[in-house]
């Protein structure tokens, strides 16, 4: 499909001004739970937006990916983020602590965080869908990259997945229901996230009002972070919930407020911040989004006006990350750049063109989740290690990177033949000392071609399950470091997969 470079730009402007006002919009009642009554910003305001961690980290995502390339995994996101995200609240910091502890992504963003179903991921989904407009597949997949990071296998990364891919598709979809569709057919229909949005569609389908939403959403998905109640939601039974469980509820005032606005720019921003919970969060998730399905074009002036085009950060590293976007048009600059190499390098089935946008009816099938795209949370228990023809997917099991004080622990491995040639496996374990490989510290696997593109059978899947039991002959350490080396017969190829097992943690 083609969309012009005259809509993708509206659009784009529109996502992050959109998402600079929701975010000082929304700041100074940011988790304070209760209905709020507030019709615009609260702040003296001197022509600039209030700095917000929501954008903050999507700079860093646009640097990591001019100097590293637009094939950027979480492994390397991650990396960025050790060195320049500076918070060390609430999943940031667990992330932060299990990666210096070894942990790669998605094992750094479960083990031992409380908060990966909360609302750190899905704030963030913007860029993903700025970089691969109209092509939501390739979106979910940088999202997912990115939310795993931090929410390893939680309701965050669904959160996040959602988010991009209803942005992705609203550069050439502008109807907020479809638009909701496209997002579920990313994410599992059983996630909290997506049982939370379709619950804000049943209630206002049957003629609720958004109040009596709010107070539904609250009902069945009650978070437990917050800074104060109101008394009113204390009678309602909203004063306790579980912490670190946010996201559910708030993707779903997200909803809410797009639903219940009507497609009317002030009236989104109210009714979504005066939902309460996480606000600037909601509302500049909600203004991004609005922003790209109508344009920098259709904001009202009165909202722009007081915060202007600039930015400003507020938890980044600043002295060592160059060059950060002085402000919204230098930052859209340089995402267009960046959208012209994705489009390009990946292939994607849309064309950023000087002609009229060419979209209908039956494109819009084309935006939905394909059945390939659904294996990602398959990988949700480790790491997968891409290599030039084959990749490796390191499964630790529910338990994660533990080994417990008794010394066992079970290691699966899945490689994949991404190529069309079969070939002989060598699997040989470096343990770490004093440990025992089972069934054998050497062995040999062939690999079936893959021909999934041209014939999608079972035979012709090119993959090799192979599990492993690692045994410790003596007291366990408190980080025990493996190397597992692959290489293919008669070739020079050698691939190096890490393994780390951390002792249980108390």
């Amino acid at each position: 499909m083609k969309l012009s470079l005259k809509d993708y730009r509206n659009s784009l402007m529109g996502c992050w001004v959109g998402k600079n006002i929701g975010g000082t919009f929304g700041a100074p009642l940011e988790w304070i739970r209760g209905l709020n009554d507030i019709s615009f910003y609260q702040q003296e305001l001197d022509g600039n937006p209030l700095p917000n961690d929501d954008l903050d980290i999507q700079l860093v995502w646009l640097i990591a990916m001019e100097e590293k390339g637009i094939g950027i995994n979480a492994r390397t996101l991650g990396d960025y983020w050790m060195h320049f995200v500076t918070p060390h609240w609430a999943e940031y910091g667990n992330a932060k602590a299990n990666m210096k502890a070894g942990l790669m992504p998605p094992l750094s963003g479960t083990a031992n965080n409380p908060f990966k179903d909360s609302c750190g991921a899905y704030i963030r989904s913007e860029i993903w869908a700025c970089v691969a407009p109209a092509a939501p597949e390739r979106a979910v997949r940088y999202a997912y990259e990115d939310a795993i990071i931090d929410h390893g296998n939680g309701e965050g990364v669904y959160g996040e997945v959602f988010c991009a891919a209803f942005q992705s598709a609203a550069f050439v979809e502008k109807d907020i229901n479809t638009l909701i569709d496209i997002g579920l057919s990313y994410i599992p229909e059983d996630c909290a996230v997506a049982r939370a949005i379709k619950l804000v569609r049943e209630m206002q389908s049957a003629g609720n009002t958004w109040l009596e939403t709010r107070d539904a959403i609250l009902t069945n998905f009650l978070g437990g972070f917050h800074f104060s109640v109101s008394e009113d939601d204390v009678k309602k039974g909203f004063g306790e919930g579980r912490v670190g469980w946010e996201v559910p509820s708030n993707v779903a005032i997200c909803i809410l407020g797009l639903l219940y606005g009507g497609g009317d720019f002030s009236k989104t921003m109210k009714v979504t911040v005066n939902c309460g919970e996480d606000t600037d969060c909601t509302a500049a998730t909600v203004g991004a989004m609005l922003g790209i399905i109508q344009g920098y074009d259709r904001i009202p002036e009165e909202w722009i006006k007081p915060i202007g085009n600039g930015l400003k950060t507020m938890c980044l590293n600043l002295g060592e990350l160059w060059p950060v976007p002085k402000d919204i048009m230098n930052l859209s600059e340089r995402v267009e750049k960046l959208a012209h190499q994705v489009i390009a390098g990946y292939r994607l089935p849309v064309e950023l063109s000087d002609q009229p946008t060419d979209y209908d009816a039956e494109m819009v099938k084309g935006l939905f989740a394909g059945e390939k795209i659904k294996k990602i949370y398959d990988y949700s228990n480790g790491p997968v290690y891409k290599f030039d023809f084959f990749d490796v997917y390191v499964d630790y099991g529910e338990e994660g990177a533990v080994i417990d004080h008794e010394g066992t622990k079970k290691i699966r491995l899945k490689i994949f033949n991404t190529y069309s040639m079969p070939e002989m496996l060598n699997i040989r374990w470096y343990p770490a000392d004093g440990f025992e490989v089972q069934p054998a510290k050497e062995m040999r696997a062939f690999m079936q071609h893959n021909f999934t593109h041209m014939m999608p059978t079972d035979f012709f899947h090119g993959t090799k399950e192979v599990e492993f039991e690692l045994k410790a002959e003596g007291a366990v350490a408190a980080t025990n470091r493996f190397v597992i080396e692959i290489t293919v017969e008669g070739k020079a190829t050698v691939m190096m997969v890490p393994i780390i097992l951390l002792s249980r943690i108390y």
